[in-house]
């Protein structure tokens, strides 16, 4: 239940999501209701190809084609245009992905700054906020290191202090370790949701690991198109 007077950040009802594949239709989502409260960390358990990168992508407001409803911070964002989806997008949510998808070419300090120059934040304010967020990530002394130059759970670090730079209210993370073996998956994901707890930010994280599941708030569980 939400607390009175407190909407959800995320509220689903009747979500589906279905493509065309070789002239047969494949309906992945069939009807999802959820809701997530402001701070929650929600686990999104599922086999691979059950879905769940599909509903990351109608929470993350990423691609169309979706039917049912779609509120974040209380806005139905179904029924948004582009731009505005784009603005609510770039106000509330934060991103981290399986790969870490940063700029080659600029240090783990850089690709922090950079989604915060682009909602229009001064340069010194959002130098002050890289810092921050990599140094409570243990990443102090690999400011002017480079995406090569780091190892795979450095650089999914710097992937989360990125997704977290905003201040967003929600975070999507699809398989956020997935692609690091099993210590430095428990590290980072221990990381991830102390400084997710810490800045007061939501979560849904997709994710086949029952033991990363269990050590967030709750877990949902997709099957055959709806959550259980």
């Amino acid at each position: 239940m939400s607390k009175p007077g407190f909407a959800p950040i995320v509220r689903l009802r009747g979500l589906t999501r279905g493509f065309e594949q070789g002239g047969e239709r494949i309906d992945v989502l069939r009807g999802v209701d959820l809701d997530i409260e402001r701070g929650e960390i929600v686990a999104l358990l599922g086999p691979s190809g059950s879905g769940k990168s599909t509903l990351l992508q109608a929470v993350g407001l990423l691609e169309g084609g979706f039917g049912g409803r779609i509120e974040i911070a209380g806005v139905p964002a179904h029924e948004l245009a582009s731009d505005d989806r784009t603005t609510l997008r770039r106000e509330h949510l934060g991103f981290v992905y399986q790969f870490h998808h940063l700029l080659p070419d600029f240090t783990a300090q850089e690709n922090v700054v950079l989604p915060q120059m682009v909602a229009g934040r001064e340069r010194s304010e959002c130098d002050a906020r890289a810092r921050q967020l990599l140094t409570v990530l243990g990443l102090d002394h690999r400011l002017g290191h480079r995406p090569s130059q780091l190892s795979g759970g450095e650089q999914q670090r710097v992937a989360v202090a990125r997704a977290l730079a905003n201040k967003p209210t929600l975070v999507l993370a699809d398989e956020p370790t997935g692609n690091l073996d099993e210590h430095t998956s428990d590290r980072v994901l221990a990381q991830f949701l102390e400084l997710v707890r810490g800045e007061g930010t939501a979560a849904l994280v997709a994710t086949h690991n029952e033991r990363l599941a269990s050590r967030m708030d709750r877990v949902v569980r997709l099957h055959d198109g709806v959550l259980a």
